[in-house]
Protein backbone atom coordinates (compact mmCIF):
# COMPACT_ATOMS: atom_id res chain seq x y z
CA UNK A 1 0.00 0.00 0.00
CA UNK A 2 2.86 2.40 1.32
CA UNK A 3 4.38 1.30 -2.25
CA UNK A 4 1.64 2.78 -4.27
CA UNK A 5 1.03 6.02 -2.50
CA UNK A 6 5.00 7.17 -2.78
CA UNK A 7 4.10 5.82 -6.83
CA UNK A 8 1.40 7.89 -7.00
CA UNK A 9 2.58 11.14 -5.17
CA UNK A 10 5.77 10.59 -7.84
CA UNK A 11 3.55 10.65 -10.80
CA UNK A 12 1.73 13.85 -9.65
CA UNK A 13 5.11 16.09 -9.31
CA UNK A 14 7.17 13.93 -12.06
CA UNK A 15 4.08 12.39 -14.78
CA UNK A 16 4.75 15.03 -17.02
CA UNK A 17 8.52 14.32 -17.40
CA UNK A 18 7.52 10.52 -18.72
CA UNK A 19 6.56 9.40 -21.88
CA UNK A 20 2.61 9.92 -22.30
CA UNK A 21 2.34 5.65 -22.67
CA UNK A 22 3.95 5.63 -19.23
CA UNK A 23 2.52 7.87 -17.43
CA UNK A 24 -0.96 6.26 -18.45
CA UNK A 25 0.43 2.83 -18.15
CA UNK A 26 1.59 3.84 -14.15
CA UNK A 27 -1.66 5.92 -13.86
CA UNK A 28 -3.84 2.94 -15.00
CA UNK A 29 -2.15 0.70 -12.69
CA UNK A 30 -1.99 2.57 -9.65
CA UNK A 31 -4.25 5.03 -9.39
CA UNK A 32 -7.07 3.48 -11.52
CA UNK A 33 -6.26 -0.12 -9.85
CA UNK A 34 -6.35 -1.73 -13.57
CA UNK A 35 -4.55 -5.18 -14.17
CA UNK A 36 -1.57 -5.71 -16.52
CA UNK A 37 -3.75 -7.59 -18.96
CA UNK A 38 -6.65 -4.70 -18.67
CA UNK A 39 -4.00 -1.92 -19.25
CA UNK A 40 -2.62 -4.40 -22.28
CA UNK A 41 -5.61 -4.43 -23.66
CA UNK A 42 -6.37 -0.03 -23.26
CA UNK A 43 -2.99 0.63 -24.74
CA UNK A 44 -3.14 -2.42 -27.46
CA UNK A 45 0.27 -4.01 -26.77
CA UNK A 46 1.47 -6.97 -24.63
CA UNK A 47 1.08 -7.86 -21.11
CA UNK A 48 4.65 -7.66 -21.08
CA UNK A 49 5.07 -4.67 -22.67
CA UNK A 50 2.97 -3.10 -20.03
CA UNK A 51 5.09 -4.66 -17.05
CA UNK A 52 8.35 -3.38 -18.78
CA UNK A 53 6.81 0.31 -19.25
CA UNK A 54 5.28 0.67 -15.64
CA UNK A 55 8.77 -1.03 -14.36
CA UNK A 56 11.04 1.58 -16.20
CA UNK A 57 8.39 4.90 -15.03
CA UNK A 58 8.77 3.67 -11.47
CA UNK A 59 12.41 3.56 -11.72
CA UNK A 60 12.63 7.00 -13.62
CA UNK A 61 10.25 8.58 -10.96
CA UNK A 62 12.25 7.03 -8.19
CA UNK A 63 15.96 8.77 -10.06
CA UNK A 64 13.75 11.92 -10.68
CA UNK A 65 13.46 11.92 -7.07
CA UNK A 66 16.30 10.68 -5.90
CA UNK A 67 17.87 14.17 -7.63
CA UNK A 68 15.54 16.29 -7.31
CA UNK A 69 13.61 15.98 -3.83
CA UNK A 70 10.47 17.86 -4.93
CA UNK A 71 8.36 15.32 -3.06
CA UNK A 72 10.34 15.07 -0.63
CA UNK A 73 10.40 18.32 0.37
CA UNK A 74 6.56 18.81 -0.21
CA UNK A 75 5.82 16.10 2.67
CA UNK A 76 8.87 17.95 5.18
CA UNK A 77 6.66 21.25 4.12
CA UNK A 78 3.43 19.50 5.37
CA UNK A 79 4.33 18.60 8.40
CA UNK A 80 5.86 21.60 9.40
CA UNK A 81 2.94 23.53 8.30
CA UNK A 82 0.95 20.98 10.59
CA UNK A 83 3.04 21.70 13.19
CA UNK A 84 2.89 25.26 13.26
CA UNK A 85 -1.01 24.87 12.92
CA UNK A 86 -1.02 22.88 16.14
CA UNK A 87 1.52 25.23 18.08
CA UNK A 88 -0.89 27.84 16.95
CA UNK A 89 -4.10 26.15 18.27
CA UNK A 90 -2.12 25.38 21.41
CA UNK A 91 -1.27 29.09 22.17
CA UNK A 92 -5.24 30.01 22.02
CA UNK A 93 -6.49 27.58 24.18
CA UNK A 94 -3.45 28.66 26.21
CA UNK A 95 -4.50 32.70 25.86
CA UNK A 96 -8.19 31.58 26.65
CA UNK A 97 -7.34 30.18 29.79
CA UNK A 98 -5.12 32.35 31.20
CA UNK A 99 -7.02 36.23 30.70
CA UNK A 100 -7.86 36.16 26.80
CA UNK A 101 -4.95 38.79 25.70
CA UNK A 102 -6.39 39.82 22.13
CA UNK A 103 -3.05 40.54 20.61
CA UNK A 104 -2.43 36.82 20.88
CA UNK A 105 -5.97 35.55 19.62
CA UNK A 106 -5.48 37.99 16.24
CA UNK A 107 -2.04 36.70 15.97
CA UNK A 108 -2.45 33.26 16.06
CA UNK A 109 -5.43 33.47 14.11
CA UNK A 110 -3.18 34.30 11.33
CA UNK A 111 -1.36 32.12 11.73
CA UNK A 112 -4.13 29.76 11.32
CA UNK A 113 -5.13 31.57 8.56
Amino acid sequence: MEKNLNVSILLDFYGAMLTEKQREAVEYYYNDDLSLSEIADNQGISRQGVRDAIKRAEQQLLEMEERLGLARRFQEIQKALTLICDCALAIQDFNEQNGRVPGIDENAGKILE
